[in-house]
This record gives structure tokens, sequence and C-alpha cells, in this order.
């Protein structure tokens, strides 16, 4: 990633809490966006990644999406039926479009996605903000809009609707650092990526022990009742999958609306703290949009 690549910083109390990397510089196959990297705990320690060499393409916090009318937003090879996954040129752009408002705690920000003739196959609505929960947490409240920009009916698709079992992914999507850590996932009444994967609970958490520990925990948008990407093995991240199992087609002028809210804390949460944390984090952003 170039040093001329343009953010913005959240900041919660004088402390910056999260970089938005809003215009990045990025080679064509990651699928160019918008990200927040990093994004830190109230006391600084980082729980993104972005460019891993495992997979070069997850970037922070970003909404990717791998099949937007054939074009992949997500970065990296596309899964072909019966060719499985393999390099192409399809490699779609979220350019920036203009800012609605921005401050310190919250930005507003419009995008045009791009296919490879450069048409605009979808707009974008998208609100990030940054929300103080005490001297141990935050949370960030990431939502968005997408409207087909086009004239006729288009598809989100995941390589599991094209053919590649359990790979559902794309949409909101959140790669952690590890580091030295061990990491677990935890949701109401089942634990561990084979019971959440696929899973469509009203939230989920990622638990890091060790030196300078901390807690993510991810509410769903309950009127969407998206199921859970999760992965915490060969690496760690969480994504709100749109197409699951069976593609969305948006009509023109329409979309998918989402919202996620993640909160940020240090510390390893146990299970009641973490059951509490969800209870007053819903009530604490429920009138808001």
């Amino acid at each position: 990633m170039s040093d001329r690549a343009e953010r913005r910083s959240l900041r919660l109390g004088g402390r910056r809490v999260a970089d938005y990397v809003w215009r990045p510089r990025l080679p064509g196959d990651l699928s160019p966006r918008p990200y927040l990297h990093p994004v830190r705990t109230m006391a600084g320690t980082a729980v993104t990644d972005v460019m891993p060499e495992d997979h070069r393409h997850h970037l922070g916090v970003s909404v990717a999406v791998p099949d937007v009318g054939g074009a992949n937003f997500w970065g990296g090879r596309t899964f072909v039926a019966g060719r499985g996954s393999v390099p192409l040129p399809n490699h779609g752009v979220q350019h920036h479009r203009r800012w609605e408002s921005a401050d310190e705690a919250a930005l507003v920000h419009e995008l045009r996605w791009t296919g490879t003739d450069g048409a605009d196959l979808l707009r974008e609505r998208r609100r990030i903000a940054a929300v103080p929960l005490g001297d141990r947490a935050w949370a960030l409240d990431f939502g968005f809009d997408l409207v087909n920009a086009t004239d006729a009916p288009l598809a989100f698709a995941s390589p599991a609707v094209n053919g590649r079992p359990g790979a559902g992914y794309g949409g909101f999507f959140w790669r952690a650092g590890r580091g030295e850590r061990s990491v677990r996932v935890t949701g109401p009444g089942v634990d561990g990526e084979r019971g959440l994967h696929g899973a469509r609970t009203a939230w989920l958490a990622l638990h890091a022990a060790g030196a300078r520990a901390w807690t993510l925990v991810f509410l769903a948008d309950e009127r969407a009742g998206d199921p859970w990407f999760v992965r915490s093995g060969d690496y760690v991240g969480v994504g709100s999958s749109l197409a699951w199992s069976e593609p969305l087609v948006a009509a023109p002028g329409e979309g998918p609306r989402r919202r996620i809210i993640t909160v940020v804390v240090d510390g390893d949460l146990g299970p009641r703290e973490t059951a509490s944390t969800v209870a007053a984090v819903r009530a604490a952003t429920s009138g808001e949009a």
C-alpha cells in the first residue's frame, strides 16, 4: 500500500481509534476499495489486518462482494463452476464520489462501484460512526446502502452460489489480526467456527487471549437475518453474507441495506460480560440509523 493513500481518522476522547483509507492506491487484482485499518482498542491495540500474506486482498474492514453481475469486488481469484478458483481480469473498483458529511467521530461517504468497462454497477451510501462505551470499549457502527445503477436486474453472488460449498462470503467483512494470540469464537448458545459458520445468530464474538487481550462482538442486522461467515483457523475473519447459498437480485434503483455494529473491547470478555455488552449496545443504538 502506498503512503499516498488518503485517509481520515476516527477519534474518541482524543484517541485515534480507526483510520479510514478512502482513496487507496492498490493493485487492480485486489479490487481497490475503501477500508478501515488499523482499527484499535481504546488502549491502542490493533484488531485488524491488511494485505496479509495468506490473502493479500483482505483489507481490514470493508464491504467486499466476490460477484456483482460477474465483476469481482472481493479481490483475488474468481470461483468458476467446473474450473475452480481462477485468476480473471474482472476486478471492479469502488470509487469515491463525495462526502455527505465527515467529522472526527462519524463519516457519511458516497461511492460508485464500477465494472471492468468503467460503467457504474452500484451506488453506495456508507455510514461509519465511532460510539463511546467507556474506558475499555467503543463500537464501530457501520451501515451501507447499495443501489443498482444499471437498467436491468443485478445479481449478487458468492462462490457458494457459484458452486463452492460453504464459501458464502460477500458483504461486510472484518479481517482480524491474530499475531501470537489464540483466538476463539463464541455466540449465543454455540461456540466455535463449526457451530457459527453459516449460522444466523443475533451476535458472535472473537476473543483474543494473551498479552493485550481483546474481544470483538459483532451484532447482526436483525432485519436482514444474514448468515455469518466465520474463520478462526488458518486466519481470523468475520463477515455478514449477502448471498450465502442463493443469489440476491436487485431491481434497477433498488438493493440491499445493511448495518453491522462491532464492539471493540480491551480484555477477553467472559460469557456473561459478552451477553450484557450486547444488550447494552442494542439499547444504546436502537434508535439510530
